[in-house]
């Protein structure tokens, strides 16, 4: 149970690597210049990283997602860990904001709440174990130079972990923006609502794993781009789409099919203004003018695979809508895993405050073939939108 190691005496070897001043001054951190890679914590095992603590500065504003932070077991060549640094702390839209969780907390002083490029403590407690080797490490992918401030504990034991044991991993994300059969439709409307979804092949895809292994979680940051037709000044809601979790090949329906996007996030009628230790908002859309960032972890019910695991989640309801999605993916497994890389810099770029992307920060788009279904339900909105118009109604 949580917490039983605690009065159980084990012959474990409690270590540390850090950016600590090994001079005995108070320089207590390490400076990456653009472009440079610094490896943070190169460990000989068996043994198990049990908390990473950062803090860190960089006068650029986007540095949360152009800082790249990888982990290695064992001497792989491909990382388990690859994310940008603030998206792996559930922090998205290289935003900061103080929250809790139970694997992740960040913390802020007032004047940072909800600001680009702040600084942050962040805390990671998600248990990470090697047989052989541990390697972290960061890259500066900004063109400033960059302060970290880091912790990384870790265990040292004597006899290696048995087969039960998988490793670690987290996996970044990102549709700018996702590809919606009808962006200009609203969510929870009739005309949405008639589409019939029965497959996950247009959805915005969370995890694709082979392997054997166990999902734990993600986080979801969405910028919404629909815009009311009577006060354009006003988001729309975004969410509403299910996710669907396939496990180990099989066909339709998946195993774990959800009500909606909230409801995915272990909400409901919408997020809230709330941080729990195993679902929530780190950054909220009403406190950001729009910006969104969930989380929710799978603790007490991690979804186990011995072949292979597909999630995603749908974009609006039968992934109607086009918005900025971005997300981080966590889950164990044994090696190897399928390996997997990150977008170029400029493709991870959150959107700026007026919600433009900037040039060269779109991602490719997904192809994306409408039914007749979908263009009947383009043509009938259109038309409800030509009636309320004339009427003075929209």
């Amino acid at each position: 149970m949580f917490m039983d190691d605690l009065y159980r005496i084990t012959p474990a070897r409690t270590k540390r690597c850090s950016s600590y001043d090994v001079t005995g001054g108070n320089a207590d951190r390490w400076m990456l210049a653009p472009g440079e890679t610094r490896v943070l914590a190169d460990i000989s095992g068996p043994g198990k990283i049990t908390h990473i603590w950062m803090t860190q500065s960089n006068p650029d504003p986007d540095y949360l997602r152009r800082i790249v932070l990888r982990m290695y077991w064992d001497g792989e060549e491909q990382p388990s860990v690859l994310a940008p640094l603030g998206d792996f702390f559930c922090l998205g839209h290289s935003m900061v904001c103080s929250f809790q969780s139970l694997p992740f907390t960040a913390s802020v002083n007032d004047r940072q709440h909800n600001c680009f490029g702040g600084a942050a403590a962040l805390n990671c407690y998600l248990p990470m174990p090697f047989n052989r080797s541990a390697r972290v490490e960061v890259t500066n992918e900004t063109d400033e130079n960059h302060y970290q401030y880091f912790y990384i504990d870790y265990e040292l034991q004597d006899a290696p972990f048995g087969a039960d044991a998988a490793y670690f991993h987290a996996q970044f994300h990102r549709e700018n923006p996702t590809t919606g059969w009808g962006h200009e439709v609203t969510v929870n409307s009739a005309v949405s609502d008639g589409v019939k979804c029965l497959s996950d092949k247009d959805n915005y895809q969370l995890l694709s794993a082979e392997g054997a292994g166990q999902f734990i979680g993600f986080n979801l940051s969405v910028t919404n781009l629909q815009r009311r037709v009577k006060n354009p000044h006003e988001r729309t809601w975004w969410g509403e789409g299910d996710e669907m979790i396939f496990i180990d090949g099989e066909p339709w329906p998946p195993s774990l099919h959800g009500t909606g996007s909230e409801d995915a996030l272990n909400q409901a009628y919408g997020m809230q203004r709330n941080a729990y230790l195993c679902n929530g908002s780190s950054i909220y859309e009403a406190d950001t003018l729009g910006y969104q960032t969930s989380y929710v972890f799978y603790l007490a019910n991690p979804v186990r695979f011995t072949k292979s695991l597909r999630a995603s989640i749908e974009h609006g309801h039968g992934n109607h809508l086009s918005n900025e999605y971005s997300s981080v993916a966590y889950w164990y497994q044994r090696e190897p895993h399928k390996a997997f890389g990150i977008l170029p810099t400029l493709q991870r770029l959150p959107l700026v405050r007026s919600f433009a992307a900037r040039e060269g920060t779109n991602t490719p788009p997904v192809p994306m073939a409408l039914t007749p279904e979908m263009e009947a339900a383009k043509q009938l909105w259109a038309q409800m939108y030509l009636s309320r118009k004339e009427k003075g109604s929209y």
